[in-house]
């Protein structure tokens, strides 16, 4: 990054939104720490990350508006008995609640690359999408480019008890989700 400088955030950060692997929280902590050191000045590192992150949740969103509805229809679709209804209840839920999940789906690793996939299938009206993706980007932008600047020389350690702590947090709500679904699908064989 200090060499390619804010091309390679921009660039990395769309990568990583968009799904491959690229260790977002590490790359913007790093830029944040980068910028304690006087090799990245902050107004453009944080203009491109800005701009990184919601051009890669932009781009997943239109991803999942474009191939994923066609997915949902197609033969494939079907044989995973995606039916109509469930299409409408997650389209439903992402109007009514859905929106926060693209704003804190940026926390959570590995959530924020489906959250913007699910809310383009399930046709969440873009201005909707922008208004809490975009409020998601710059508060998550803002809090690892701070957790790198201020914490300065210390921000590795901080970063690994930050990361651990959210793939806990991420591992508690992944078990109290797949005990709900399994609550519910029980609840429905008895009935």
């Amino acid at each position: 990054m200090a060499t390619y400088g804010y091309a390679a955030i921009f660039s990395l950060l769309v990568l990583g939104i968009v799904g491959l692997p690229v260790p977002d929280e590490f790359l913007l902590a790093s830029c944040g720490f980068l910028v304690f050191q006087g090799h990245l000045r902050l107004i453009p590192t944080a203009a491109s990350a800005l701009a990184g992150s919601a051009s890669g949740i932009t781009c997943s969103y239109i991803i999942g508006r474009t191939v994923g509805w066609k997915f949902l229809h197609s033969r494939l679709g079907r044989f995973l008995h995606i039916r109509d209804e469930q299409i409408a209840r997650v389209h439903d839920w992402f109007n009514r609640m859905g929106h926060w999940a693209l704003i804190v789906g940026y926390f959570v690793p590995g959530f924020r690359h489906f959250t913007a996939i699910v809310a383009g299938t399930s046709k969440l009206e873009y201005r909707g999408f922008a208004l809490y993706a975009y409020t998601g980007a710059v508060l998550w932008v803002s809090t690892f480019l701070f957790i790198g600047y201020h914490f300065g020389e210390h921000f590795k350690q901080i970063l690994e008890l930050v990361e651990q702590n959210l793939k806990l947090a991420s591992l508690i709500a992944g078990g109290l989700i797949l005990a709900y679904l399994l609550f519910r699908f029980v609840r429905r064989r008895k009935q």
